[in-house]
């Protein structure tokens, strides 16, 4: 039998090159207003317009880890192939400049012609959501070196569906089907020998008709026929939700994995009279979860409308909207080019899954205004800025105005 192709991992994280790679970072992603507003305490009035920031927002260590590693990859290989699989993370703005690096992007799934091009002398960046087990090794049989951004948080969920795979659970996983790093997750919770199994769920309605079926009151052709897609090949609901072990995408709502965990829990304690086949690891990352735990807090004092900044296709992001729009007028923007005029915001719907422009009187007049701003984990902080200005600039109030009201850091040997 063949020996199974071991894909060829780089390190590209030298001291030298990073330091490179920092300054090049901080060009341009970094933002001196942000990070004076920030040691000022996140608000800051000026005349009838106050603009206030989440405590947490914007870049976490593991999506700051990604995209030095890329941009120190294109310094080590400065003269070689370099591709990324899919995004390195949902932010437009970052996967433009990592394109003007002469960076090419395949597929998240790469399709044979984008397979075949590869040779043992390109490079293949792995995101920051990971990749499938099928993908990986399709790499690794092109021979060509690699260089993992896999978050950390993500790589624990891994392990813990490989555990639960080796106990004969089968994985309940919590995200989004089409998720890279749900469809990376699953592809680890068939285990080491590729036996095991998985079910993804997205809402509650899932995790009812879920708990329905541990019950005995679902209908086996209308659940496979309903998570079509989302199931393991082979999956038996009558066999694998006899032992579940619950896991997540790590950018999920926290609050409503915590209800689909208690929900599946009882589920089995009903059928079974304990818990003995339930399992559970609480897969939320911390990133995600101070940013929503920031914006609660946030929302506690009044505000006049809340602008969310970030990739419409972030995960992390858009759960953000989601809790903000519960309580005030919530607009999900990419960049500041969105606040078109005091009257016209274009904004994402989520319900509608389409970007629309839309009329809002909360910025005119000459009454105050209260504008709360946040932002997921994959939003550099530039584009912050950039929202920041663009706000006060609506309102009358110029770019040199605001630096001037923003304090002064104290110094560096301040006590």
């Amino acid at each position: 039998m063949p020996a199974i192709p071991q894909l060829r991992r780089v390190n590209v994280r030298t001291p030298e090159v990073m330091q490179l790679v920092q300054a090049e970072v901080e060009v341009h992603y970094r933002s001196r207003i942000v990070d004076a507003l920030r040691a000022a305490g996140g608000t800051l009035t000026i005349a009838n317009t106050t603009i206030r920031l989440a405590k947490q927002f914007g870049f976490c260590y593991g999506v700051e880890r990604a995209i030095d590693l890329a941009y120190a990859a294109r310094k080590v290989f400065a003269g070689r192939n370099l591709f990324l699989l899919g995004e390195i993370i949902h932010n437009p703005e970052v996967n433009r400049q990592l394109r003007e690096m002469d960076i090419r992007f395949l597929a998240s799934r790469p399709s044979d012609d984008e397979l075949k091009a590869l040779n043992p002398d390109d490079v293949v960046i792995v995101p920051a959501f990971g990749a499938e087990t099928a993908v990986m090794q399709q790499i690794a049989e092109r021979g060509c070196a690699t260089i993992d951004t896999t978050c950390g948080d993500v790589m624990s969920v891994w392990r813990r569906v490989r555990d639960y795979a080796k106990r004969g659970f089968t994985s309940i996983i919590h995200g989004k089907s089409t998720h890279e790093e749900t469809r990376a997750t699953a592809s680890r919770a068939l285990g080491d020998a590729g036996g095991g199994h998985y079910l993804v769920i997205l809402t509650l309605d899932d995790c009812d008709a879920v708990t329905q079926y541990i019950a005995g009151l679902g209908n086996r052709d209308a659940f496979l026929a309903r998570f079509a897609g989302s199931v393991s090949d082979g999956f038996d609901p009558d066999t694998h939700l006899l032992r579940i072990g619950v896991a997540n995408q790590t950018t999920m709502l926290k609050s409503e994995t915590e209800e689909i965990q208690r929900r599946l829990r009882a589920a089995i304690e009903t059928r079974d009279g304990s818990a003995d086949n339930f399992l559970v690891f609480d897969t939320i990352c911390g990133a995600t979860q101070e940013r929503q735990d920031a914006l609660f807090d946030m929302l506690n004092d009044p505000m006049d409308l809340m602008l969310v900044v970030g990739g419409y296709n972030s995960s992390n992001t858009t759960h953000l909207v989601e809790i903000a729009e519960q309580q005030l007028p919530t607009f999900f923007i990419r960049n500041a080019s969105c606040l078109e005029s005091l009257e016209q915001i274009i904004h994402f719907d989520l319900h509608q899954k389409a970007e629309h422009s839309s009329y809002t009187d909360k910025l005119k007049g000459h009454g105050p205004v209260t504008v709360g701003i946040t932002a997921g984990a994959s939003c550099p902080n530039n584009l912050i800025e950039e929202t920041i200005v663009r706000v006060f600039a609506l309102r009358g109030i110029s770019r040199n105005d605001l630096e001037a009201a923003i304090p002064a850091p104290p110094p560096a040997d301040a006590a």
